[in-house]
Order: structure tokens, then sequence, then C-alpha cells
């Protein structure tokens, strides 16, 4: 049932829950969003906010399912999937339960209770409407700001409402904030009303405070409900402000009478499935028979009705035109499809459409939103006097129009992907224009001078525009907070910057290689104050000598993220003032030419993630970061020295820095590194430094042998290891081979994952329960993506070893928590009852068909007398 709170309830959960959980998500309102933006966006939703710090990309669930289920399997998460109405939603952000470490936690809210049943949810909670008591508390509150009624008379009528709408919490938030502040002549009219309700539907009760709202509120509420549920709030401010509905005003209206909400950052708005289906039925029923005779139209159906029979009329405002029930078929639109319809103000095209031309645009539209708009041209008649939002991303258009235009109203401009275009218009008339998006316009080769005036932009997007040679001279846009230029390789001149431009706190010259004055013309914008928070100069490959490109970097004392990915750097490009970065935690070197580490990088105290990943790099010796070692807060947690094909030596971890909880050492296709020093070594360099303060490490490299110092061997992707019944040991270590599953596919990515897992070898008995090691209970793992799509393709064996601490593996005390039970050496986890006396280690996906092919795996208990036994080595 709707409206009774099931949101609500899985909110305060999550509130109390979340802060005891390694990462949390919640996702809300599932299947809205999964019609309008698709499942993947929700994959990268969840993975987002479980990793904020991380950027994925992918194209389709199942390669979201291998992302979710590697990247999230050693955590211990908190999710919550609200409103899930399809068992794909499970399917794809959820999976099975092994994508997730033991203690997760997963709650689903959803109207069909089948759905939980048949995925078999292990337990399931009804909400139900409040009793009397709560019900009137909640009335209350929201009828007079507290939980008890300040008068007698009001006291009555107050249970009157309860009592009609039966406890539901929806409705009782909705009466109670549309009757606040209303005299009693006014509440008894409104209860008169839903006595005459015989049926008492929720949807009439809800009615009510719809009925009592202004036209302009009226009118913002019903387009939300058709058209905007779910939008970004700035969107729908700009274009109801260009409608003249005051939505200033208007929207707060509609918040304070808890007929829509904002989320928690304020960026979205949403309204509750009942308030938008009473909204829709409002427009419906203004002529139940004739869509075309409706103002607002968004179902498929009824669009496709008075598109091929012709029965648009001057009354229709708003339409949304889709094409999901044959979606593979395209849309043909004739000349004269808008022709009739003079006052269309909203119009959203979201499906692949085809026409030889549109004779007629309404002027009077506010938002053009039309993905793949198949013409070379709006229409020459179109006058786009009124328009807020021009939104026509992966068009065919060359020109949007010939000759100037009035602007004065537009605020966005999308165009985003069109390849085709050539010219962009003269800007002159666009005073308030804020946003201008041309990413991927390839064939555009200038842009107009008016563009460096728009004194109200705030974002400039021109990535990827790999013909723009020219921008203007000097560019003077005050309100420009980011400029994006990445991929820009024609570029060669890099505009003068007006001094005014104060508010610049995003720059991106990615790929910008032909750029001659960048540093002369950021110095005298005197900027850097400014792009200390945001600041990315993510240079691009230059392919011919050329003077330095990045600008002093002195007064960045709060950038944390400098990308200097493919710029031909060597150790002198660097400038020295880079030790000033004192908050710098991510430095991407990678594609560069570097011999050795840079020795201005040593004064870096918060670095933990450093990429040298295709440096060439010879060294990575203690000479090299002897200025890193004594730094206390120096994290590599994530060293990258992939494609180093030169790389030969690598320092003592001891000497590196003072790695926390997990270290990672990456170097696929070093294989002059492997030549050097094997992976056991490393192992054992790191066992030697870290083995009682670290609780888990990674080393992957090239290697085709698994080192006789693993005591247990398997040709398989799996072993089991018997738990020792001594308390001397300090951790497990394992090791496996691994390839491309089949090198003759070439993959554009392949994956495994490494999982270990407590099991019984025999029957064991605890408070007269009795299970068998049939199932072992999973206690940690992750996985990998590697190949191609990474620029890590893996033609040759490489080697993973992985080194558990004992504290990973046994986190608490089996004689406070488990003293009135037999579990003497016998591992215990989760639960009373389950005991465990043989680790499996395992390093196969066998659900996933790209994985990689492991040879050969082997495994070995870890003593303190092994670490007596390492020899410091040289």
């Amino acid at each position: 049932m709707g409206g009774i709170g099931k949101t609500t309830f899985a909110r305060v959960v999550y509130a109390q829950m979340s802060p005891h959980f390694e990462g949390k998500s919640f996702l809300a309102d599932i299947r809205e969003v999964s019609n309008k933006c698709g499942l993947v966006s929700l994959q990268k939703q969840l993975l987002y906010q479980i990793l904020p710090n991380e950027c994925f990309n992918f194209f389709n669930v199942h390669e979201g399912n291998a992302i979710i289920s590697r990247r999230l399997s050693s955590k211990k998460v908190l999710v919550v999937l609200d409103d899930v109405d399809n068992i794909q939603h499970l399917k794809c952000l959820v999976g099975r339960r092994d994508w997730f470490s033991l203690g997760s936690r997963i709650i689903v809210t959803t109207r069909d209770e089948h759905l939980l049943r048949s995925y078999r949810i292990d337990d399931v909670y009804k909400p139900t409407t409040l009793n009397t008591n709560d019900a009137l508390r909640l009335f209350n509150l929201k009828a007079f700001g507290g939980d008890t009624t300040p008068e007698d008379d009001f006291n009555q009528l107050s249970r009157h409402v309860v009592h009609y709408v039966d406890g539901l919490p929806l409705a009782l938030e909705v009466l109670g904030s549309f009757l606040c502040g209303r005299d009693i002549v006014q509440w008894r009219s409104a209860i008169e009303r839903l006595k005459q309700d015989s049926n008492r539907e929720i949807l009439n009760t809800l009615r009510i405070s719809f009925d009592g709202l202004e036209e302009n509120e009226k009118n913002i509420f019903l387009d939300i409900a058709c058209f905007f549920n779910g939008e970004k709030k700035d969107l729908v401010m700009k274009v109801l402000d260009g409608c003249e509905f005051f939505p200033d005003i208007g929207i707060d209206v509609l918040l304070k009478k808890s007929l829509i909400k904002v989320n928690d950052d304020n960026q979205y708005l949403w309204m509750h499935a009942l308030l938008q289906e009473m909204g829709r039925k409002i427009v419906e029923d203004k002529c139940v028979n004739e869509p075309g005779k409706r103002c607002r139209l968004w179902k498929e159906k009824d669009v496709h009705h008075v598109l091929t029979k012709k029965t648009a009329t001057e009354v229709i405002e708003c339409m949304i035109i889709d094409n999901k029930r044959e979606s593979s078929k395209m849309l043909n639109l004739s000349i004269e499809t808008f022709s009739r319809m003079k006052k269309l103000r909203l119009l959203k095209v979201l499906c692949v459409s085809n026409c030889d031309d549109i004779k007629y645009l309404s002027n009077e539209l506010r938002l053009l939103d039309w993905t793949g708009y198949p013409l070379r041209y709006l229409p020459p008649s179109f006058q786009p006097d009124n328009l807020v939002a021009l939104l026509l991303p992966y068009s065919h258009i060359e020109q949007l129009w010939k000759g100037n235009r009035p602007l004065y109203k537009l605020k966005m401009i999308n165009l985003k992907g069109s390849q085709n275009l050539i010219k962009i218009p003269d800007f002159t008339t666009a005073s308030n224009l804020e946003v201008l998006i041309l990413e991927g316009c390839t064939k555009l080769v200038d842009v107009h001078p008016t563009i460096g005036v728009l004194k109200s932009l705030k974002l400039l997007n021109l990535r990827d525009c790999k013909s723009l040679r020219n921008l203007p001279t000097k560019i003077g846009m005050e309100s420009l907070e980011t400029l994006i230029l990445s991929g820009c390789s024609n570029l060669v001149r890099f505009p003068e910057i007006d001094r005014k431009m104060k508010h610049l706190k995003t720059l991106d010259l990615s790929g910008c290689y032909r750029v001659e004055n960048l540093s002369e013309n950021l110095q005298q914008a005197k900027l850097r104050s400014n792009l200390s928070s945001l600041f990315k100069v993510i240079l691009g490959r230059r392919k011919n000598p050329m003077p330095r490109m990045l600008p002093s970097l002195l007064g960045l004392s709060s950038l944390r993220e400098l990308k200097l990915k493919d710029c031909n750097l060597c150790e002198g490009d660097i400038p020295r003032d880079i030790s000033s970065l004192s908050s710098l935690t991510d430095l991407d070197l990678s594609g560069n030419n570097f011999i050795s580490i840079p020795a201005s990088l040593t004064r870096l105290s918060k670095l933990w993630f450093l990429d040298l990943s295709n440096c060439n790099m010879c060294t990575l010796g203690e000479a090299d970061i002897q200025g890193l070692s004594s730094l206390s807060y120096l994290y590599l947690t994530d060293v990258r020295i992939d494609d180093c094909s030169s790389l030969e030596v690598v320092a003592s971890p001891s000497k590196v820095c003072n790695l926390v909880d997990l270290g990672f050492i990456k170097a696929i296709n070093c294989f002059k590194l492997a030549e050097n020093i094997n992976a056991l070594t490393l192992l054992k360099k790191h066992l030697k430094a870290f083995a009682n303060s670290r609780k888990k490490f990674d080393i992957m490299m090239p290697g085709s042998e698994i080192p006789e110092w693993f005591s247990q061997q398997k040709s398989d992707s799996s072993i089991q290891i018997p738990l020792p019944k001594d308390s001397e040991w300090i951790g497990v270590a394992c090791c496996c081979i691994f390839v491309n599953n089949d090198a003759l596919r070439d993959d554009e990515y392949i994956g495994w994952g490494v999982s270990i897992y407590c099991r019984n070898s025999e029957e064991a008995s605890c408070n007269g329960s009795i299970f068998r090691g049939r199932n072992p209970r999973r206690i940690d793992g992750s996985g990998w993506l590697v190949g191609k799509r990474f620029n890590q393709p893996i033609m040759k064996d490489h080697l993973f070893l992985r080194y558990w601490s004992r504290d990973k593996l046994y986190p608490f005390s089996l004689e406070d928590k488990y003293g009135h039970c037999e579990t003497n050496n016998l591992w215990a986890i989760d639960c009373l009852d389950e005991k465990c006396d043989e680790f499996e280690v395992s390093f196969s996906n066998p659900n996933d068909e790209d994985s990689a092919k492991v040879k050969k795996c082997g495994a070995r208990i870890v003593y303190e007398k092994d670490l007596e036994e390492i020899k410091e080595l040289q």
C-alpha cells in the first residue's frame, strides 16, 4: 500500500544503523528512477555512495554487476532499496549475498510482498496504518505544530479527520498541512466534503489540499506530477519561472503543504506516487475520452493516439513523446505534427524519431528537450523569445538558426554529441545564459566571439571538440565557475582571462597538448586562490618538445587531486613548488618518462595514491624515496607501476611509508622487475615490515610458478587449509597464477576475485545445533578488473599474492563472546552455533564468463617463527 510510511521507516532505520557500517547507500524511488534513467545509473549511484572517491565508467548492467560484486565484496555495508517493483532491481543492485561482506544488511521497501518472497528475503515486515492515538499525534503535529490540540472544538474535528483517512500517514500529513492556520469554519467545510466522498478513496482525500492552492501553485503541482517528478530542482525552477508561475513562492507553498519534497542535498524535487497519481487523474478527468483536449500529455498510448489520429488541439501545453512499447522502431513524425499546438510550452522527445521536416514549433516553448533531433535546423518560423532550456543532445543539427534571435530568457543549451554542428549562434541577446554544453561537437572549428562576454555563464563545456582551433582572444565571463576544454586537441591558443573572472573553480585542459601560452595567461589571471579547492589541470600527451605548461602551484594548499597523465614529462618538468601542496592525496603521473621518482615529491606528507603506470621506470628504490620515509602521514595504499617494463628495483616497504590496513603493489607487465625480484621476495619484505600491524596486503606482477614457500599447492582455483590448533599463527598467505581465460578473445576486460571462507571438515555441535561444512561462510574477499579497457592487457602469466593477518580473519575474542560454548581450537563466526576448523581460499568467480583463468594456487599459514627466518632482503 502506498503512503503507509515504508520509506519513512527505512530512512529512520538507515540513519540509526549507518554509523556501524563501512559503507552505506540509500537508493530512493527506484521504480521511478529506473524507468527514467535505467538500472546502470542506479548501479553507479550505489557504488558512488559507498566509494565516493572513485569513478566508475561502465555502460551495461552486466559490467555493473561484476564491479559491484568485486569492489564491495570485502565491505560491510548497509544498503536500502526504496520502492522496488521488479525483481531485476534486486538482481542488478544487490545480486547475491556474497556480493557483500559478512555483517552487511540489505533493506528493501516494496508494495509487492510476493517479490520479496520470490527472492528469498530473510525477514518481511508489514507496516500497518497508525492506531488512533498515533494518527492523532501525527495529524496534530502538522495541523498545530505539536502533538496536542489547543482547543476542544478542534479536538473533535481532528478525530473526524483521523477516522476518515483510516490512519494513513501520508493523508494525515497532507491534510494536517492543508488545515494548518485555518479557522473552525474552514475545518468544518473540509470535513463535510470528506463525509460526502462515500467511497473515501485516498485520492479524493488528498484532492482537498490541491483544491486549496492558488492557480499558479496548481500549475506547478501538475507540471511536477506529469513531467518533473525526480528532476533536478534547478532546471525545474528555471523552466517554471519562464512560464511565469513564480516558483520561488509556489515551490515553497507545496513543500510546506507536504505535497512535494526535496532530497537531502536539495538537488531534486520529489512527489509521492499517490500524489502524482492524484495530479495525473485531475488532468485526465478534464477530458476522459479525447486526450487531444487535455492540457498535459505523458502517457505513451495517449500521445500515440493524438499524433496518429491528428486530434491535437490548442489546449495542449505539455507533451512527452516516447516509444517504449516498440523501442526498436523509429517514430515517424509528419511536417504538421506540432502545427495545432499553439500553446505548447514543454516538449520532451525521448525516443529515436524521424521526419523530413517540421514546419512549426510553438513560440510559447520554454523547454525543448529532444534527444537525437533529426533535422539540420530548427524551423525558420520558430522564435525562441520564451525559450529557457534548449536540450538537443546527440542531434543532427548543423546550425540552430540563421541570423540573430531574441534569447533573453535562455538559460541553458545542451548540444552534447551533436557531431554535425558547424556553427553556434550569436549570443549577443543571451545575457542570462548560465550553461552551455558543446561536448563532443567534433566538427565545430570556432565559436562566436560573443561567447566570451556572457556575464551570467557558469558552465562552459567544450570537451572533445577535436576540430576546435580558436576561442575568443579574451574571455570575461564574470560568473564562470567551470571551464572544460579537455580533448580539444587542435586548440592552439588559450584565451586571455579577464581579471574579473573571480569565480572560476574548475579548469580541465586534458589533451590540449598544442596550447602554448597556458602558463602565461593563467599567471596573469591571478586565479590561484580561487582554484585551490577544485583545481584540475589534466594535461594531455605532448607530441613535440615545448615550454612547460604547468603554472606555478604556490597558493594551492587545499588542492587534493592532481592528474598529470600522459604529459611526456621528465623529472625536471615537475615544478619544485609541488611540495607546497600540503593537502595533496592523489597524484597521477602515469604515462610519463620518469626514470625514478622526482625528488620534488618527497615532501608530500599526505599523499596516499600514487600512479606511476607506464612510466618506463628503472628503479623505485630507497634513495628515490628517502624523503618520504620519515613522514608519519604518508600513505601509498595503491602504488601502481603497471607497464613500467624497464623497472628493475622496488624499495623495501619499511623504507617507503607507514601503510595501514590495506596495501597493494600492482605491477602488471613489469617484466624486468620480475627478473630482478620475485613476488615472494616482495611479500617477505612486507611481512618483515608489517606482519603485526597490517590487516591485508596484495602483490600483482608477472610470474609463472608458485613459490615452494607455499606449503600447500593445488592445480585448481581453490584450496583448503586446516586451521591450526595452536595460537602461534599470525596470518594466512595465498598465491595463484592467472592469465586471460582465452588469449585469442582479446577481451576488453577480464576479472577475478579472491575470497576466504571458514568451514567445517567434520560435524560439530553447539547448543544442540548440528551443521556440516557443505556451506562455508565467507569471511573476506575482493576482486579486480584488468585488461585493454584499463590499458592493462594481460597476455602472459601473472602472479597474485595476498596476505591476511589473523586480526583481519579473527575480529573478536572467542572467550568473551562464546564462553558458554565448546569453541576451543575451533573457528566461530557471526552466530553461536557455527564453528570452523578449516579455511578455504578461492580465486575464481564461477558466475562470470569473463573471469581470468587460474592455473594453480597455493597457501600457507604464517607463524611468528617465519618472521624470524626472514632475513632483511637487500
